[in-house]
């Protein structure tokens, strides 16, 4: 009998082991998941940054004369992109 107790011994406290072990990579987890979220969020906010210094850029050149010919046409048709937008959301809000 005392050789299965202590055979009951060691399985208790493997099992307290891995229940320890568990708890830790729950946490270890949770933590990484929230890393990952402020990882994203970083990545969405720089990525509107970059467009909008993309923009900006594209305004300076247009404003200094040094947009060639294809660039123009590009910037015009986003232009004309964004009015039709707010023209499509006005009409919207005028139901």
């Amino acid at each position: 009998m005392p050789e299965s107790e202590a055979q009951l011994k060691r399985i208790h406290e493997k099992l307290q082991r891995l229940v320890k072990q568990y708890a830790a990579l729950q946490k270890e987890n949770a933590r990484l998941s929230h890393e990952l979220d402020l990882s994203q969020e970083q990545t969405t906010s720089h990525q509107k940054n970059i467009d909008t210094l993309k923009q900006q850029v594209n305004v300076l050149r247009l404003n200094a004369g040094e947009m060639g010919d294809a660039d123009k046409k590009e910037f015009e048709k986003r232009i004309n992109t964004y009015l039709k937008e707010i023209d499509r959301c006005i009409a919207l809000l005028g139901e």
